[in-house]
């Protein structure tokens, strides 16, 4: 369901698609983030590492109400803190949404599908 936007000018709609995106392009501009991983759980663990024409299959966008909820399926290097590359991914992607499509984002979930050594593929 897209977000609605309505000003004195008249109505912006913007695809969950657009916003997941704009998320993921953010992300991968933090530190220690790999890439994007794929929403959808391989049976044996195996995560796999989007590429930059998918990011949007590792993001998830809920709207609810005014409020924009983003889950970010994350891929981390190894050697560096998880928790600050959360925490800076979560930062970047809530900044980027409003500062740059003017939505209102309630929270942003980082779940980590797995920790890959620099330069492995």
């Amino acid at each position: 369901m897209p977000k609605v936007i309505v000003t004195e000018l008249g109505k912006i709609e913007i695809a969950e698609d657009v916003i997941a995106m704009v998320a993921g392009h953010a992300a991968l501009d933090c530190y220690g983030l790999v890439g994007m991983a794929s929403r959808k759980q391989v049976k044996d663990s195996i995560t796999e590492l989007l590429g930059r024409e998918n990011l949007s299959r590792g993001v998830q966008v809920r709207t609810e109400g005014e409020e924009v909820i983003v889950d970010m399926y994350i891929i981390v290097s190894y050697g560096t803190r998880i928790s600050e590359v959360a925490h800076n991914v979560m930062d970047k992607v809530k900044y980027t949404l409003e500062n740059y499509l003017g939505l209102k984002v309630e929270r942003v979930n980082v779940i980590v599908q797995g920790v890959r050594v620099t330069g492995e593929r």
